[in-house]
This record gives C-alpha cells, structure tokens and sequence, in this order.
C-alpha cells in the first residue's frame, strides 16, 4: 500500500482489538466496573441511559480522528481508524454472543481480569502501531513528544472519568476495584508493548577489559562500548565496558567475565527500551520482520 500499512500490523491490531472489547463486555460491563478514558465514558452512557457502548464508542471518537489524522500522520490514522472500528465490532459481537462468566460476587478477581484483557489488548494495539481512539490517541502524543509511557498518561486521565463515575453509576467498593482494574491495566499496557525488547545492560570495570571486550564480540555477537571515567577517591582515570544483552544472556555474560577476570566489577542494569542491531535491526541494518 501507498501510506505503508502492513498486513501484520492490521493483523495485530483487529486481535488486540478482540482482546480489549472481551474483557471489557465480560469483566467491566458484566460486573458493573468503570474503566478510564473514552471508554469509560461509554460505561457511563450505558449504565446511566443505556446508550449503546458499541455505538458510543464510534461517535465519541470522531473528534479524535481528526486529531490523529492532524498530528499523527495517515499510517496512524488509518490504522486507529481500524482499531476503532474493531473494537466498535467486537463490542457488539460480544455482547450478542455474551457469556456468563459469573464473577458478580468476586470483584477482586473480575477487576484483575478486566486489567488484564483490556492491558493485553491495548498492548497488542499499541505495539503494532494503531490506537483505539480517543485517550489513546492522547496518550501516544504525550508519549511522542514528552516521553512518558502511554498506560502513565492514561492512568492519570483515566482518574478523571472514574472519578465521574463514581459520581453517577459506581458505589465505593466497585470505584476501588475498578482502580485496581485500571492500575493492572497501565502495567500490563506498557508490559506487553514494551515487554518483548526488555533487555540488560552491563557496566564492566576490569583491568583486563581488551580481552573481555573481545569475547564478547566474538562469542555473544554482542557490540561493546568503551568508556572513560575516573576514580572518585583516585582520581585514577579507567576505562569502563558498556553492552546491551538479553535477559537469557546474563549468564553467559558472567561466565565470560570471571574466566578472564574474577576480579572484574559488574553492574547490571534494567534495559526498559532496545533498538537497533541485534534488537531491532539485523546485521545488514534491516529491520527484523
């Protein structure tokens, strides 16, 4: 296609989209819990004038799309345009063909699987490149140009419209659960988006750093950067080892440092975010299909 979109990503998204709105029919609207953003004002429509979510969904985020077709660029227009739209689907879908779960009297564990459905799918949408509309298309905006993660910005807008729904459909004991809900939601959203390239990195003070470099390189395929500092105390200047592995290369990592040097000081950190090659890019710099 002209604009770019690709089959995978279409593909993702219509599933993301499955996700969300099944969790959403079956944990939120079944039990009566709020949600954040657009579609918790959904719930309020339904709850309050039983207008229909599905339909709700759409109209609400025909403003949006303007937003996203403005601020964000075709590809993503098009492809919250596909969110949306399945999302509105799959609500429907669902509520047809709806299952009784019968969780009315475990809210504890209905708002941990709301979280989850509705994190995982937003995740998936999120991931490949598509929004559902509405607080979503704000959240990749505070994300594209302030830097914060996307279920930050939607945690913090979410507690403006479970705050109004506590003011019209929710009791207190159904606004805490739908704030753990909610809570879940955020953590699972940047899991699932951010998750897969989640990585380590290692800072390696040694005197022997050549040699640990060059192991490395040859044995983990692993790029190695060298830096230079000084000793606090000392005031000695030292080189110090900079690489990015991956989780399952920790080990490996450590075998290879203390059989050059036991001795070597190793700091591992939390990688959240990874791109280029080796991650995301193959030798031939080409993104990995």
């Amino acid at each position: 296609m002209k604009v770019g979109l690709k089959l995978k990503n279409i593909f993702f998204i219509i599933l993301g989209a499955a996700i969300f709105s099944f969790g959403f029919v079956h944990f939120n609207i079944q039990n009566e819990l709020g949600e954040g953003g657009f579609s918790g004002i959904t719930l309020i429509l339904y709850f309050v004038l039983g207008w229909d979510v599905a339909l709700m969904n759409l109209l609400l985020n025909i403003p949006m799309f303007f937003i996203g077709w403005k601020l964000l660029g075709r590809k993503v227009f098009l492809y919250t345009l596909i969110g949306t739209l399945s999302v509105s689907v799959f609500l429907k879908l669902f509520q047809v063909y709806e299952v009784q779960i019968g969780l009315q009297d475990d809210l504890f564990l209905a708002s941990l699987f709301a979280g989850v459905f509705v994190g995982v799918g937003l995740g998936i949408i999120f991931r490949y490149g598509g929004t559902t509309g509405g607080v979503d298309i704000l959240a990749r905006l505070v994300h594209k140009y302030v830097g914060w993660s996307m279920g930050k910005t939607m945690f913090l807008f979410d507690a403006f419209v479970i705050l109004l729904s506590w003011l019209t459909f929710l009791d207190e004991r159904s606004m805490m659960y739908t704030l753990v809900a909610v809570f879940v939601g955020a953590r699972v959203i940047d899991f699932v988006q951010e998750g897969a390239y989640s990585a380590r990195g290692a800072f390696i003070i040694s005197d022997h750093q050549q040699s640990i470099a060059e192991r490395i390189g040859t044995e983990m395929d692993r790029g190695v950067t060298i830096l230079d500092g000084h000793g606090f105390y000392s005031k000695a200047k030292r080189e110090m080892l900079y690489c990015v592995i991956g989780r399952n290369e920790i080990v490996r990592l450590k075998n290879i440092i203390t059989s050059v040097d036991p001795h070597a000081f190793v700091s591992i950190v939390d990688v959240k975010d990874v791109m280029g090659e080796g991650f995301t890019l193959d030798e031939n710099k080409k993104p990995f299909d």
